[in-house]
């Protein structure tokens, strides 16, 4: 059953051995030459499996993958039961928006001092499930340590925030900085904030996937 249809890629939820998954597919791009284009979603699939791998490894939640397919471009993984961070934050009843957004941002320092970037940071590529905060779809992360990407995650999820939760944006944004540095520590949280300003001046609002293709 398709859930999400992307730019890049397609999302279904499927029975994969008698267990409930989640198909990703890379789409072909007509437009492209058809044995670039196969490289292109053969690497960029190799590369979001190693993203994830590597952001469980440094102990972030993240959906288990059960197999790759090179040939079709696909990814196999663990379905995530639970509440888009996205609807959760947006139930007037939930009374800990700061607490739950300093979380995120501690998730998001460690894959910064993982030398993992994003790429897609937004409230509805996170998921609540039992008491722990997923990341999902690393389709436009990449490896990297540079202040530039760290700024552009960071802004990234405070525009999330600022079009989705405007009613709490500075009580989330300002719990998100907190968890994030105490993960990185003062120095560096104090270097990327002042990136993603220079960042904002220069009005570079789009996401990476806008800025290179994911």
């Amino acid at each position: 059953m398709l859930i999400k249809k992307g730019a890049e890629a397609n999302l279904y939820l499927e029975e994969w051995h008698g267990i409930k998954a989640i198909i990703k597919k890379r789409m072909p791009k007509k437009y492209r030459i058809y044995e670039l284009d196969t490289k292109i979603r053969q690497t960029r699939t190799v590369r979001e499996a190693q993203l994830i791998r590597n952001a469980k490894t440094v102990g972030i939640p993240s959906p288990i993958i059960y197999a790759i397919d090179l040939e079709k471009t696909t990814i196999i993984m663990k379905h995530i039961e639970g509440t888009r961070v996205k609807e959760v934050l947006n139930t007037p009843t939930f009374e800990k928006k700061q607490e739950l957004c300093y979380q995120i941002g501690q998730l998001i320092g460690q894959l910064h001092n993982a030398g993992i970037i994003h790429g897609d940071l937004t409230t509805s590529n996170m998921i609540v499930s039992k008491n722990r905060i997923y990341l999902l779809d690393f389709g436009l992360g990449d490896h990297s340590i540079d202040l530039e990407e760290r700024g552009v995650d960071l802004l990234l999820i405070k525009r999330a925030f600022q079009s989705a939760h405007y009613q709490y944006f500075k009580q989330c944004f300002d719990g998100l900085i907190k968890g994030y540095k105490q993960e990185v520590g003062e120095e560096m949280s104090k270097e990327v904030m002042k990136r993603l300003r220079d960042i904002e001046r220069r009005g570079r609002y789009t996401s990476r996937g806008e800025l290179h293709e994911g």
